[in-house]
Formats: C-alpha cells, sequence, structure tokens
C-alpha cells in the first residue's frame, strides 16, 4: 500500500473515531492525486478546457466531494477513492451539459482567431489552452456517454475500473486495496471493458 493511501486510511479512521478535523485534512492528503485525476478526466472532456481550468473543476469537484462526505459514512480508502471519482465525474458531466448543451455558450460561441501580426504584438497569454479545444462536437458526447457507462457498471467491475483507469493505480495495489487477487482484478478489468464496449455499441473513444 502506497504511502498517500496509508494516508488517506490515517484520515478515515480517524473520522470514523469523531475527529471534526479529519474530514478537511483528508482532502488535503489526497490534493495531488485527485488532481491528477481531475487533469485527466478533463482531457476526456476536451470542450470543456477551452471554458474551465483544471484548478477550477477541482476546486468545484471538492465541494462535491466535501457535500458526500457529510451525507456518506465512508468505510476505507477504497470507498474514499471511489466516492472522489464519482464527484470529479459528475462536475465534469454537468460542465459540459451547461457549455454544450442546446443554449450553453460553448454550443452557440464561434471564437474569432487573430492574425500572425495580432498574435505575435499582444502580450496578453490565451485564456485556453489550444491544445484542448476541438473542432469535433461529437467527441465530447463521446466522452460524456463513456463517463455515464461507467458509472451504471456492475459495483464490482466499476470500482475495479474507476481505481485502474481515474486514479491510474497498479493492479497489484488495486488487487491490495480490495483484497484480491491480481488474477481477480485483471478478470474484473477485463469484463469491465467489455461491457463499456457492449454498452457503448463499440463507439469508445480514444
Amino acid at each position: 500500500m502506497s504511502e498517500n493511501t496509508i494516508a488517506v486510511q490515517s484520515c478515515i479512521d480517524r473520522i470514523t473515531r469523531g475527529d471534526s478535523e479529519a474530514k478537511a485534512e483528508l482532502i488535503q492528503v489526497a490534493y495531488e492525486r485527485l488532481q491528477r485525476m481531475t487533469r485527466k478526466m478533463k482531457r476526456d472532456f476536451d470542450r470543456v478546457g477551452r471554458w474551465e481550468q483544471t484548478d477550477d473543476i477541482f476546486q468545484n469537484a471538492s465541494l462535491r466531494l466535501c457535500a458526500a462526505l457529510e451525507q456518506v459514512d465512508i468505510i476505507d480508502a477504497r470507498h474514499f477513492f471511489r466516492l472522489a471519482a464519482v464527484q470529479i465525474r459528475r462536475e465534469l458531466i454537468d460542465l459540459a451539459r451547461h457549455y454544450h448543451g442546446p443554449q450553453g455558450m460553448g454550443a452557440n460561441h464561434h471564437t474569432q482567431m487573430g492574425s500572425a501580426d495580432q498574435e505575435s504584438s499582444s502580450a496578453m497569454p490565451p485564456a485556453y489552452d489550444a491544445a484542448e479545444v476541438t473542432s469535433d462536437p461529437g467527441k465530447m458526447q463521446q466522452w460524456s456517454e463513456f463517463h455515464q457507462a461507467v458509472e451504471e457498471l456492475p459495483q464490482r467491475e466499476r470500482e475495479v475500473f474507476e481505481l485502474l483507469w481515474y486514479h491510474e493505480l497498479p493492479q497489484d495495489q488495486v488487487a491490495e486495496l480490495l483484497n484480491v487477487s491480481t488474477r481477480q482484478i485483471k478478470r474484473l478489468w477485463r469484463a469491465a471493458k467489455l461491457s463499456l464496449h457492449d454498452r457503448l455499441h463499440g463507439e469508445v473513444p480514444d
């Protein structure tokens, strides 16, 4: 088990014992891991990246997570990581719908690109990373459907998929967290990918 996971579990143990400060510390302890996960998931919603920075998305997702922690009794580190993945995913899905729904500003906005002279003479940095802007409106919809399909996976498959895909944990560490064999993790990982392939009719985004 990694040092970060041990620290997360320590905070959860303190929460269980009634430590009122442990919930806030839990977010701080997991900050870097959760921010990396937000950045990874944001890449799947590349058109959201035009309007929102990773830090802002993470901040809003953290508020969702804090609210969820008030309503859910966290059992252990794996439960916390799964809950965090759900809150980040829901924040991104809501942002995608907000900006690119029929009345969203993203669906009705056209960026006027400046000339080379204008760009070279301006000292202002771009408002967003050009690498995050796509001209393919279907891709964002595909990723939205993908993340929604993840939420609908059977519980065990979803749990393994979230820990491997969103948290990017190695299979042996996931096996330790779930107290099962690495072989079983491989089987559940394969089953989850097949389920997503079927749910999305083979249209898994890349």
